[in-house]
């Protein structure tokens, strides 16, 4: 959708609040003390589930969160093939879709792991599968385990529905219950894919001047 390349920059980050728990309750709350306090704990969290889950959002949540604290965190997710080195300003570290990491990558995860908890820094990470079964070198596979492990559950299609609706809500954005229809049956459910459409939705509402219908979902896509 290259016309709207411009507008979605003014994509919303993910937060703490907006993140709708559902089955991930215990993970979310343990989630907000830990960002929210001022002497967080060093003891490593990781977090675990299928696509879709939730995952990326809460580490972005977390990673704003303490951007509006004012502290700095170290990021290493796949697309990142040369990872800088461990930076002593950082808060913590956030490792995503370790699963995925290169043999770059994962020395360079190991290289901050320890060094964050030589100098009492937390670590927050997610992977596809729990820890005993990532193909990861070995050093870097017990650490992620040796803490706060929890795995995320998809949100069923009443949750998902929420979410669509709370995001919506949020951005001052009205979505019909057939404009719910039509996005939920034709579009990925994933929980990224369906916040990155309603960003791509608001904008070019926004960009034609039109309420969003399924007419003008249509005309998007055909627009892309």
């Amino acid at each position: 959708m290259k016309q709207l390349a411009l507008d979605i920059g003014l994509a919303r980050a993910p937060t703490l609040a907006g993140y709708l728990a559902g089955p991930n309750e215990a993970a979310w709350r343990h989630l907000q003390l830990w960002a929210g306090s001022p002497t967080r704990s060093p003891v490593p969290t990781y977090l675990w589930g299928a696509s879709g889950s939730g995952k990326t959002h809460l580490l972005e949540a977390v990673r704003e969160a303490l951007r509006e604290q004012g502290a700095s965190c170290g990021w290493l997710d796949p697309g990142i093939a040369q990872p800088p080195d461990f930076d002593e300003r950082w808060a913590v570290v956030l490792l995503d879709d370790v699963q995925l990491y290169t043999a770059v990558q994962q020395h360079a995860a190991f290289s901050w792991f320890v060094q964050s908890q030589a100098l009492q820094r937390g670590v927050l990470a997610a992977g596809a599968s729990p820890p005993a079964a990532l193909k990861l070198r070995e050093d870097l596979r017990t650490r992620l385990g040796w803490g706060h492990v929890f795995q995320l559950q998809a949100l069923s299609e009443p949750e998902r529905r929420a979410v669509l609706r709370q995001a919506a809500d949020a951005r001052g954005v009205f979505l019909s219950d057939e404009v719910m229809d039509f996005i939920l049956t034709r579009f990925s459910r994933d929980l990224g894919s369906l916040m990155q459409l309603l960003d791509h939705l608001d904008a070019y509402a926004l960009q034609t001047q039109r309420a969003i219908t399924i007419p003008l979902v249509k005309a998007m896509l055909e627009s892309a």
